[in-house]
């Protein structure tokens, strides 16, 4: 019994020690753990109450060795730290722990086991909590050390970028603060310094990539919420604001240079200025558009003083009776002075690809057509190794542009329109005009509808209306035109080039002038081994016209084209024209269809009619709205305007009742028969209209337009009571024809065949009677045209006479001056007085009756002024 209790003492004894020891053990790890827990807390946040990384590097280089500190005294502290975790690692291993944590009730005592386990489960915590605490101190150590570090890497690379920028602005402002001012440079260094300037920009690109990269690592600092100091903000945002300064200047001189490279350069209107001489000078309007003063006789004008005289010759050309030669022959004229019967096609695509002229709808200014223009003739002169007057073509070039498609000098074209312009006038195979021309208005698929084909010929008709002979192709309205040719291609909404092509190659009335246009230069050089049967010219030059119904009967293009005949015989019969040698083909062909036409009658061909062109029926419809529109017209310009609409309201009428017509004249009155027959069987000719009113209308347009005006006005008097008295013949008509109808109502009323017919014979007696009328009235016409011609030849005399100086009067006679010179009555009458001497009576006697005859000769010509005044709206006075 005692040696099992004392065995119980000893066990109890050993358990007590080792609780005591444990207990011991357990406390000393708890209060290191706490310990451990406290310090690695307030280290936190002490980390957490450090100052936000600065932006500059001198406050980032003192944060960074304060950090550093803090990490040695953490890292110092690691040794005890991992130690304690060992401990407690070592504490737990010797007694685990596995039974959940069992809440006790109040009053039950604790046994040895259950303390040992909760003592256990305490150290547990305090070791995982210390653990986490280390882990998470020694994460925002390394952290913070690296954005430091980064912070002040890209703090370090901006104060350098900043540093070598500041240098590289200043060197470049230096060069900027160095230039001249645009306008003491010279003109001809103008591109040169275009081209400087444009490589100091490109020398200045590393400038702008260091800007950039500046910028970049600012803005990668504040996303790393790192703001830069007040120092380096000012810094860097003075830097930005140099740079824009500098880069505006750079624009700024740049956009100065070029605007006066274009205004004063090569490329602009400054070397235009030599195209003109004394006394006249080339200014500009603010729209760019070019006009000139005559400084000796105090005028402005919108055309050049060569255009002005290439328009009087061409006047020369108005006895040609057949309208598409007349046009074209004036065409060949306006040509031959622009000198674009030199350029080619190709040469000309050329140039529209290199001033980017791709979209026809494109609007260009003067500038534009200026630059395309010099370019065009500066590759003329190089290609045909050729002098040409380049300030000369390109200004009369410009003029005659703007005449045609912008008259109202608004300083704008579309770019279809310049195109129109140059490729008609060029050196090229009219095909390829046609394929290019279509092309220029043609889609992605090639084909083209009825609304561009319409601005294509819309175009084309500008150039014979600008020289008043729009009339005699279809009027300025192309619908009719464009239908014609849609009917090449039926019931399709749009046009293939092959189409295009077939319909002009049956030359078109709206289109017959530019075919005529190439026969005419072809023609030019020929000659016919013939003998003219009118002139009995031999060779033939030019154009030869053979008969088709006489053999051997040949006639040049002067007789023919002037109707010169001889012995007081018309050509009644049809005729061949020939531009180019004949062969014998052709000979055998002729005497073929001579031999054919020896058999039949006048009346055959009258019969038979054929043309040498498409006609199109100028119907008096509204413009389509497709239509583009020009430009506004000058005031004159309603003038030209009537006499179109009222010439195809004309031609309408004949071609209506042509018939009607030709029975109603007696054989001496026909209408120019052999003009007939010409136009209907000649393969390629067109004429005009057989009326002669906007014939002679047309010839007019290079006279006074005022008296234009008045003779109009009186026309168009004349033709209303012509029309209020048919009026009232007509009513006087039916109202005797009403009168039977009322006594006699069963035999037929107001709509009877034999009422109508009677009507209707009333009415042909009553054209007749007008056509007689207006047979007189072209005559006054022409009366008043010849008076007008022989009204110019006086005043011109009476002003050669006038201007003549005295000495020379009477040995070498009068020389010629220019009418556009004005006459001054005051100058010229004090200019004898000035001479006067006393040396003989005789001289006094003469030197009085001269003075006499100047004040006699003076007041004719203020006469004639008061017939003739000036044109308003081409001349003023300054």
């Amino acid at each position: 019994m005692n040696l099992c209790w004392n065995e119980i003492k000893r066990k109890s004894h050993n358990i007590r020690a080792r609780l005591e020891a444990f207990s011991d053990n357990s406390g000393k790890l708890q209060l290191s753990l706490q310990e451990i827990i406290e310090w690695l807390t307030a280290k936190d946040e002490e980390l957490s109450e450090q100052l936000p990384i600065g932006g500059d590097v001198g406050a980032v280089q003192h944060q960074r060795e304060f950090h550093q500190a803090f990490m040695e005294d953490v890292k110092s502290r690691g040794p005890f730290i991992y130690s304690v975790l060992e401990s407690a690692q070592a504490f737990l291993a010797q007694h685990p722990f596995q039974e959940p944590e069992e809440t006790l009730t109040d009053g039950k005592e604790v046994s040895p086991r259950r303390r040992i386990l909760n003592v256990s489960r305490s150290v547990w915590k305090q070791a995982n909590v210390a653990s986490d605490l280390w882990e998470k101190l020694t994460a925002r150590c390394v952290d913070r050390h690296r954005h430091m570090e980064r912070t002040l890497e890209r703090l370090l690379q901006i104060q350098a970028a900043m540093e070598e920028l500041a240098v590289a602005l200043e060197q470049a402002e230096g060069v900027r603060d160095a230039w001249e001012p645009v306008g003491d440079l010279f003109i001809d260094s103008l591109q040169d310094h275009i081209d400087a300037t444009k490589l100091f920009k490109e020398e200045l690109t590393q400038v702008r990539e260091g800007m950039k990269h500046i910028n970049d690592l600012a803005h990668q600092l504040a996303i790393s919420d790192v703001h830069l100091s007040m120092e380096n903000a000012r810094a860097l945002e003075h830097l930005n604001n140099r740079w824009k300064v500098l880069q505006a200047s750079i624009e700024e001189r740049l956009k100065q240079l070029q605007d006066a490279h274009r205004d004063f350069g090569p490329g602009s209107q400054h070397f235009l200025s030599s195209s003109v001489q004394i006394p006249w000078e080339r200014a500009i309007s603010p729209n760019k558009v070019p006009y000139y003063i005559n400084h000796q006789a105090q005028t402005t004008c919108w055309d050049h003083p060569k255009m002005t005289e290439l328009y009087q010759a061409l006047a020369d050309l108005n006895n040609i009776k057949f309208s598409a030669y007349r046009t074209a022959m004036k065409l060949r004229r306006v040509q031959k002075a622009l000198r674009l019967d030199l350029v080619a096609l190709s040469g000309l695509v050329e140039i529209f690809r290199e001033q980017e002229l791709q979209q026809g709808e494109h609007v260009m200014d003067v500038v534009e057509v200026i630059h395309g223009l010099t370019a065009l003739y500066e590759r003329l002169e190089e290609e045909r190794s050729i002098l040409v007057n380049i300030p000369l073509c390109v200004d009369m070039c410009l003029n005659w542009l703007l005449n045609v498609y912008d008259s109202a000098r608004n300083g704008k074209m579309r770019v279809l329109s310049f195109k129109m312009g140059l490729v008609s006038l060029c050196n090229a195979d009219v095909q390829e005009k046609y394929k290019y021309l279509f092309h220029q208005v043609s889609g992605p698929g090639g084909v083209t509808d009825q609304r561009h084909l319409s601005l294509l010929l819309h175009e084309a008709i500008q150039i014979p209306r600008q020289l008043g002979e729009v009339a005699a192709f279809g009027g300025s309205n192309v619908e009719p035109s464009v239908r014609s040719c849609f009917r090449m291609a039926p019931g399709k909404p749009a046009i293939e080039v092959s189409h295009f092509l077939e319909w002009m190659s049956l030359e078109p009335q709206s289109m017959v002038w530019l075919p005529v246009l190439h026969r005419v230069a072809a023609a030019e050089s020929t000659k016919h081994q013939a003998k003219c049967y009118v002139c009995k010219q031999c060779p033939i030059k030019g154009f030869r016209y053979r008969s088709l119904k006489q053999f051997n009967v040949d006639i040049c293009q002067t007789c023919f084209l002037t109707g010169r005949t001889t012995k007081g015989k018309k050509l009644h019969y049809p005729i061949m024209e020939y531009y180019t040698p004949t062969t014998s083909g052709e000979k055998m062909r002729d005497f073929a269809k001579t031999l054919k036409n020896k058999f039949r009658s006048k009346q055959y061909f009258t019969k038979h009619p054929q043309r040498g062109y498409l006609p199109v029926q100028s119907v008096l419809e509204a413009e389509s709205s497709e239509t583009p529109c020009s430009s506004p017209k000058l005031p004159h310009a309603d003038t030209h305007s009537r006499i179109e609409h009222y010439a195809s309201r004309l031609a309408e009428m004949e071609s209506q009742n042509c018939s009607f017509f030709t029975d109603s004249l007696s054989p001496d009155e026909s209408l120019d028969e052999d003009q007939y027959l010409l136009r209907h069987s000649s393969p390629a000719l067109d004429q005009d209209s057989p009326c002669g009113q906007h014939m002679l209308l047309a010839h007019l347009e290079h006279q006074d337009k005022e008296q234009l005006q008045c003779t109009l006005a009186r026309l168009e008097n004349e033709n209303r009571v012509l029309q209020s008295e048919y009026r009232r013949l007509k009513w006087k008509h039916e109202e005797a024809a009403s009168v039977p109808m009322l006594t006699e109502a069963g035999e037929g009323g107001p709509g009877s065949p034999t009422s109508e017919g009677q009507q209707d014979e009333e009415l042909l007696a009553e054209a007749r009677v007008l056509r007689q009328h207006k047979s007189r009235l072209e005559t006054r016409m022409q009366i008043l045209e010849d008076h007008n011609k022989q009204l110019e030849s006086q005043l011109r005399r009476l002003r050669e006479l006038l201007l003549q100086p005295k000495d020379d009067s009477e040995a070498n006679g009068s020389e010629p001056s220019t009418l556009s010179s004005p006459v001054s009555g005051g100058g010229h009458h004090g200019e004898p007085a000035s001479r006067e001497t006393t040396d003989t009576e005789a001289a006094g006697d003469d030197l009085e009756h001269e003075q006499d005859t100047v004040l006699q000769l003076q007041e004719v010509i203020e006469q004639l002024r008061n017939v003739f005044p000036s044109e308003p709206g081409t001349t003023s006075h300054i």
